[in-house]
């Protein structure tokens, strides 16, 4: 069996077709932006409150709504990838500080994904 590397653009891409655990110090900032978060949310209450008279139609609505958190999120981090990796294309250094900013995003989110 061999192990193909997956990056979270890849992620992105076939998406197309609580409290969170945090380690000592690490403060827990949100994975998505506020905006869309609130949105989400009250997508989720009208798909709760539709399960009474279509339960079928709130299930698939519910799968949609999750697939969408999903993508936005691994955009998000591939996002912030495709930024690195701009720099260093452009033959610029990245600074230790900037990556380890990433990678402290990384841990934090990693962590939040395993505690579910």
């Amino acid at each position: 069996m061999t192990s193909e590397q997956l990056t979270t653009a890849d992620l992105a891409n076939v998406a197309n077709g609580e409290r969170p655990q945090v380690e000592e110090g690490e403060h827990a900032t949100p994975l998505l932006p506020g905006e869309f978060s609130e949105d989400m949310r009250g997508r989720w209450e009208n798909i709760q409150t539709g399960f009474v008279d279509d339960p079928r139609v709130a299930v698939q609505q519910a799968d949609e709504l999750v697939a969408m958190a999903m993508k936005k999120l691994a955009e998000s981090f591939a996002d912030e990838r495709g930024k690195l990796e701009q720099q260093w294309s452009k033959g610029n250094d990245v600074s230790t500080e900037d990556l380890r900013q990433a990678l402290r995003r990384y841990r934090a989110f990693f962590h939040r994904l395993l505690a579910v």
